[in-house]
C-alpha cells in the first residue's frame, strides 16, 4: 500500500492544512495548486489517494478527474469541495471520485474516509498494459502490437479496443460500447459502432491473423478466439 497522499488544492491554508495533518499521520504528501499540475503529478500512480479540490485555475478538479480516468489511472481520490448540492456529489461521483466530502469538514473525517479508500484500493496498482493472445496494448505510450506487428489506430477505435481488452471473451452489447466508448446513454440510431468495429477489426487481422474480433448475432461483439 502506498503511503504517498496527493493534495491537489489552490487554497493554501486548506492545502497546509491537510497535508500537516496527513504528514502527522504517516503519510508523504505532495501538493499542487492547480489541476494541470496535479494531473502530472498523478500520472505515475504512484500516489495511495488524491484529495482533490473542484475550483482551481488551469485545470479544474473535475476536468482532472476525467483525465485521469481516461488514462485508466485508478488511484482512490476524495473530492474535497464547498460545492456540496446533491447534484455535485453526484457529478463527482459519476465522474470517477471515489468519495465526496463537503467544506467545511472536520480533519478526523477526511482522515477516517482515506484510509478507508486505502484499505478498500489496497494502494489501487495502476494498469498500464492490457493483453490477450497474441494482441497487447499500453495505456501509457498509446502502442498497440500484435504479436510483432504494430497497429495504427485512431483515437477512437483505441477506446474501443480498450473496452474489448478489458472484456475479454465476454459479448459485448450495443449499449454497453455506447455507454463505455462513445458516452451516449441512448441509441442515436446510427451505425457507427458497425463502422467503427469493422474497421478496429480489418486492422486486428490484417497480414492474416486469425480473426479475434467476432460478431454474436443479435448480441453484440466478443474479443477471443473463434468459438
Amino acid at each position: 500500500m502506498s503511503h504517498k497522499i496527493l493534495v491537489v488544492e489552490d487554497d493554501a491554508a486548506t492545502a497546509a492544512y491537510v497535508a500537516k495533518g496527513m504528514g502527522e499521520a504517516g503519510f508523504t504528501v505532495d501538493r499542487a495548486d492547480n489541476g494541470r499540475d496535479g494531473l502530472f503529478l498523478a500520472s505515475d500512480g504512484s500516489y495511495g489517494a488524491i484529495i482533490l479540490d473542484r475550483m482551481m485555475p488551469a485545470m479544474d478538479g473535475m476536468a482532472m478527474l476525467k483525465a485521469l480516468r481516461a488514462a485508466a489511472i485508478e488511484t482512490p481520490v476524495i473530492i474535497l469541495s464547498a460545492l456540496g448540492t446533491p447534484e455535485d456529489r453526484v457529478e463527482g461521483l459519476t465522474s470517477g471520485a471515489d468519495d465526496y466530502l463537503v467544506k467545511p469538514f472536520a480533519f478526523a473525517e477526511l482522515m477516517a474516509r482515506v484510509q478507508l479508500l486505502l484499505r478498500r484500493g489496497g494502494g489501487s496498482a495502476v494498469v498500464t498494459h492490457l493483453r490477450h493472445g497474441d494482441l497487447e496494448m499500453d495505456l501509457l505510450s498509446r502502442r498497440v502490437k500484435r504479436g510483432s506487428r504494430t497497429i495504427d489506430l485512431q483515437p477512437r477505435e483505441f477506446r474501443l479496443l480498450e473496452y474489448f481488452l478489458r472484456h475479454p471473451d465476454q459479448v459485448v452489447t450495443r449499449t454497453m460500447l455506447l455507454e463505455g466508448v462513445w458516452d451516449y446513454h441512448f441509441d442515436p440510431g446510427t451505425n457507427v459502432i458497425d463502422v467503427h468495429v469493422s474497421r478496429l477489426r480489418r486492422k486486428l487481422d490484417e497480414g492474416g491473423d486469425k480473426p479475434l474480433l467476432h460478431t454474436v448475432r443479435g448480441m453484440g461483439y466478443r474479443l477471443g478466439p473463434e468459438s
